[in-house]
C-alpha cells in the first residue's frame, strides 16, 4: 500500500514540475517572442522564414529545458540560437540560388528553341536521315533504327531472326550505306 502511495505521489509531483515547466516556459516564450521575431526579420528579410525560424529557436529552448541555474541567461542563449538559425537559412538560400542561377544558365544555353537557325538545321537533318533511310535496303534501315533505339546485338538478332554474330557486321555495312545515301542528299540539295 505503501509503495502505491509513493508511486502515485511521483506522479502528481511529476505532473506539478511538467505544468511549472510549461508555464515556465509560456511566459519565457511570450517575454521574448517579439525581439527574437524582430531580431530574425531584420535578418532574413522574409517573414514567413522568421517566423519559422523564431518557433526553431523555442523549440530548442524547449527540447534544452535549462536548470534553474543563476547562470544561464535565457536572453542570450536565444539570440545566438536564432542568430545561428538566420545565418544557417541564409547560407542554404544563397547556395540555393547560386545552384538555381547556374542550372538556369545551362538550361538557356542549351536550349535553343528560340534560335530559328538551329531550330531549321536540326530538322533540315531529321529530313535527310528519314530520305537516306527511305533510299535504303528496308533490312538494313530497320538494322540501324533498331541499334539507335538502344536495343543490343543480342535483341536485334532476336528481333529478325539472325544469329547475333552475323549482327556486328550488318550494321557496320548498314551505316557504311546510310552515309553514303546521307552524303548523296546533302550535297544534292546544296
Amino acid at each position: 500500500m505503501d509503495e502505491s502511495l509513493s508511486h502515485e505521489s511521483i506522479a502528481s509531483q511529476m505532473k506539478l514540475s511538467k505544468s511549472k515547466t510549461d508555464e515556465s516556459f509560456e511566459s519565457i516564450f511570450h517575454e521574448y517572442w517579439a525581439s527574437v521575431h524582430r531580431l530574425l526579420a531584420r535578418m532574413v528579410i522574409d517573414p514567413a522564414e522568421a517566423e519559422d525560424l523564431a518557433l526553431e529557436t523555442f523549440y530548442r529552448l524547449y527540447k534544452y529545458r535549462p536548470a534553474k541555474q543563476e547562470e544561464f541567461n535565457t536572453r542570450a542563449w536565444l539570440y545566438k540560437v536564432a542568430t545561428n538559425l538566420a545565418l544557417q537559412s541564409i547560407r542554404s538560400f544563397k547556395r540555393r540560388e547560386h545552384y538555381e542561377i547556374h542550372a538556369g544558365k545551362d538550361a538557356l544555353i542549351e536550349s535553343y528553341g528560340d534560335q530559328p537557325p538551329k531550330v531549321f538545321a536540326e530538322k533540315e537533318d531529321r529530313y535527310f536521315v528519314r530520305m537516306a533511310l527511305g533510299q535504303m535496303n528496308s533490312r538494313q534501315a530497320e538494322l540501324l533504327i533498331m541499334r539507335h533505339s538502344g536495343m543490343a546485338y543480342k535483341e536485334i538478332a532476336a528481333a529478325v531472326n539472325l544469329s547475333p554474330t552475323s549482327i556486328g557486321p550488318l550494321l557496320l555495312r548498314a551505316e557504311r550505306e546510310f552515309e553514303l545515301c546521307y552524303r548523296t542528299l546533302v550535297q544534292e540539295e546544296r
